[in-house]
């Protein structure tokens, strides 16, 4: 994959912080390597003076590119001029393999590139249409689009908590392929709900009993979407929408539920540090631990712990 050329590199300012969602150093080039399907990464600048990148274009994959913020930019695409003015926020541009891609800056920007390679687009087409599509999918028109489904997806994935490499992990999948399967659903003209899978039925209690199972056996493991899917026999984005259906909970936000819970029983039965057992519950920091069973549970563990023993004696 080619690397953009970025005049002056001093004048940007990436501020994401480091995890699934990293800040981009030179504009359209993922920021590192997650081992995700779909790298996410933020740029995000603050110019004193206008400042001109380049992109002489992937050959790998198309750049989903979802402005956070209202900016104003000259945004050339293929050599003819596609913007100049100001852009607002939600608006989403889509560049495919091979495409060389020139900007000019003129205020500040805050936009999330999503990296999607010819597989995922396939799966994604797969899904929607229940057969696999004959040949490459090019997704060849570069206008920009304003769709108050993709922005929403936008927004979640700039609010995630990326230091979390379990829950948020999960979620950054399922919205990216939400988001990659909404445009593939809009390039062949299909309906909105099939792109958010509204049409799908739940999930199946069989399928439904071997998700939380195998949710409930890897607690302690950084497991993904694609694991959990695979235990049910279905593809990541099917999985998702049809476990929301059944449950009103997203994947990751039943996962974090079922660690606390865990937690719980832990700090009650055992005698374990609060740091084995954000350990042992698949959290990979004690802050970070605190802070979502605070927001399950509306107190911190210590606090919680002492009070379940005090209760115990009283009783």
């Amino acid at each position: 994959m080619h690397h953009a050329s970025l005049i002056p590199v001093s004048t940007a300012r990436p501020s994401a912080p480091p995890g699934l969602i990293g800040a981009e150093q030179q504009w359209r080039a993922p920021s590192h390597d997650t081992g995700a399907q779909i790298p996410v990464s933020r740029w995000t600048l603050e110019p004193s003076e206008p400042l001109q990148v380049y992109h002489p274009g992937a050959d790998t994959h198309h750049c989903i590119a979802m402005n956070l913020r209202c900016t104003t930019l000259a945004f050339v695409h293929a050599g003819r001029p596609l913007v100049d003015g100001r852009i607002t926020a939600g608006a989403v541009q889509v560049t495919a393999p091979g495409v060389p891609v020139r900007a000019t800056f003129q205020a500040p920007a805050d936009v999330l590139h999503l990296y999607a390679t010819q597989a995922v687009l396939a799966e994604c087409h797969a899904d929607l249409f229940d057969r696999p599509h004959a040949g490459d999918i090019v997704l060849d028109s570069p206008r920009l689009l304003q769709d108050p489904a993709l922005e929403r997806l936008g927004q979640a994935l700039a609010m995630t908590q990326v230091q979390d490499a379990g829950a948020s992990r999960i979620f950054v999948e399922s919205v990216s392929l939400a988001i990659v399967s909404r445009l593939v659903a809009r390039h062949f003209q299909a309906g909105a709900t099939e792109a958010t899978g509204g049409s799908l039925a739940p999930l199946p209690p069989w399928r439904l009993r071997r998700a939380t199972d195998y949710i409930d056996a890897h607690l302690s493991e950084a497991i993904g979407l694609a694991d959990i899917a695979q235990s049910t026999g279905l593809t990541r984005m099917h999985f998702a929408a049809q476990f929301r259906r059944a449950t009103g909970l997203r994947p990751h936000e039943y996962l974090l539920r079922r660690r606390v819970e865990h937690a719980q029983s832990l700090l009650t039965a055992t005698g374990q540090t609060i740091l084995d057992v954000a350990m042992h519950c698949g959290f990979r920091s004690q802050s970070h631990f605190t802070t979502v069973f605070k927001r399950f549970v509306g107190e911190t563990p210590y606090n919680w712990r002492v009070k379940r023993s005090l209760e115990r004696k009283a009783a």
